[in-house]
């Protein structure tokens, strides 16, 4: 979508700010021990109590109030029985609706004790998720994002998922712009316009390229070749400041 009115951009705000806080409140809540459907549960009530609805089990029934992948998994993550185990990376994902306004946020958690390459791995995906939103802004090329992205994980050693893209949202979760690419890509021409509302989620990998479905579910993606994965999210706007961040806690 595009804001339109102070209205938009309040409803906005308010719902990046519930899903900020959701995602806040999950990570604080991750241990060993703990499953994933216990973790979603604390995500559906953090929710519900700000009068808030989990977008993917509203609009596409996902089988689960937020997606929580771990490890091999990449995304779309199936709350279950899964335990959370020591050395775990797990990666939490949160958008909802409220009003009749959506927004995106997601991060990925490394549960101690963690390799240097694993915590250097989450440090280098925040880093990325900013290098891209720092090319976020009204008149900007839309793919100067994944250009930038790209160039951050070429010269750090790391590969990005390339078919698990960014885009717009606002009215509904998934709307134009689509397939927003967070890695080079020279057909790309758009131009980001002023108010412009979309994510910025780059997967930076050890060593994947691709995310692949499963067997057992119609939902998770590995993976490909299999490696450990991060993904960090944002819902932004572009303006004629730069890149006006939605999904901060508290704000």
């Amino acid at each position: 979508m595009t804001v339109s009115s102070d209205d938009d951009l309040e409803a906005l705000r308010r719902i990046g700010r519930i899903v900020a806080d959701t995602l806040e409140a999950m990570g604080r809540a991750i241990e060993p021990g703990i499953t994933t459907a216990e973790l979603d549960r604390i995500g559906r009530e953090h929710l519900e109590r700000a009068g808030a609805r989990s977008a993917p089990e509203a609009v596409y029934g996902f089988p689960g109030a937020t997606c929580i992948s771990v490890n091999e998994e990449v995304a779309h993550g199936i709350p279950g029985d899964r335990r959370i185990a020591p050395g775990d990376l797990v990666n939490i994902d949160v958008s909802a609706e409220k009003d009749g306004y959506f927004s995106d946020t997601g991060a990925s958690f490394a549960v101690p004790p963690v390799t240097r390459a694993v915590e250097r791995l989450c440090r280098d995906g925040r880093r990325a998720m900013w290098t891209g939103l720092r090319q976020v802004g009204t008149g900007k090329p839309l793919a100067g994002i994944g250009r930038a992205v790209g160039a951050f994980a070429q010269k750090n050693g790391y590969t990005l998922v390339r078919n698990l893209a960014s885009h717009g949202i606002g009215t509904s979760l998934h709307e134009e712009p689509t397939e927003i690419a967070t890695w080079p890509d020279a057909s790309e021409r758009r131009i980001m316009t002023e108010g412009l509302v979309f994510t910025v989620e780059p997967f930076l990998s050890l060593g994947a390229d691709y995310a692949e479905s499963g067997e057992d579910d119609p939902w998770t993606l590995y993976s490909q070749p299999r490696a450990l994965t991060v993904q960090y999210e944002h819902t932004v706007v572009a303006t004629r400041n730069g890149p006006l961040v939605l999904t901060m806690p508290g704000q």
